[in-house]
């Protein structure tokens, strides 16, 4: 069993959307005077909650940055990845936005959904192999934080995505990489997923089944993505239903 696991194991989605909307807001109220031949046309209005579910959720982090800007028309360099967080670049904006999520991880910690804890306490015990796939490249971190580091016999993090070239979701091919990690063929693999990126990289890789988690996204919006069920709650997957 695949899980994501912002949104899905842990509430961290919440964190990450913070971060997002302080990042993008704070770029777009005063992003004027360094978009160069980009501001023509572009949109400056507020980022939303809507443009988390549809533009940034679930990818990873620069492609985030590059899809958000693109729905407004806004035009940056690329940059690179050691750029500060400072740099109007598209990897600037990842790293800004990357540090506000960490000071609140370090600050707050996190902990599970307790449904999502009763859900892989029941898979312990029936010895089923399981890997968290994340786009963000804390997500140890965040294991860790949260007390189920050892639940997970491989985590395929955004950074180690990265440092093998697997494609983001919605690209299957991270959940691809899970599966052989786990000795499972895609047909043999089960992906649970709140984002609509994720629940297409299910679909797409064709899964033996995918599960929506309704975080925010919609349940129509899940099933439309590929989504073979929805739950609002892990614990909706145990024998007997939600406890």
């Amino acid at each position: 069993m695949l899980f994501d696991l912002d949104g899905v194991v842990t509430p961290t989605a919440v964190v990450h959307m913070r971060a997002w909307s302080e990042m993008f807001n704070a770029f777009l109220s005063g992003a004027a005077p360094g978009l160069g031949e980009g501001v023509a046309g572009a949109d400056l209005s507020a980022y939303t909650e809507a443009d988390y579910f549809a533009h940034v959720d679930g990818k990873p982090r620069y492609d985030g940055v590059r899809d958000f800007l693109a729905s407004r028309a806004i035009e940056l360099p690329e940059g690179a990845p050691e750029d500060a967080a400072t740099e109007l670049t598209v990897h600037g904006l990842g790293n800004q936005k990357n540090n506000a999520f960490n000071e609140v991880l370090q600050r707050d910690g996190v902990e599970a959904y307790p449904g999502s804890v009763q859900l892989l306490d029941h898979l312990r015990d029936l010895g089923i192999p399981l890997a968290v796939v994340s786009s963000s490249a804390n997500a140890p971190d965040v294991l860790e934080s949260a007390g189920l580091a050892d639940r997970f016999r491989t985590v395929v993090s955004g950074k180690v995505a990265g440092e093998l070239g697997l494609s983001g979701k919605p690209s299957p091919e991270t959940f691809e990489h899970a599966a052989r990690e786990l000795g499972a063929t895609p047909a043999g693999a089960v992906v649970l997923e709140d984002a609509v990126s994720g629940v297409r990289a299910g679909r797409t890789g064709d899964f033996g089944l995918v599960v929506g988690v309704d975080r925010g996204a919609g349940e129509q919006v899940l099933l439309e993505a590929g989504a073979d069920v929805v739950v609002s709650d892990l614990a909706e997957l145990l024998p007997g239903g939600a406890r």
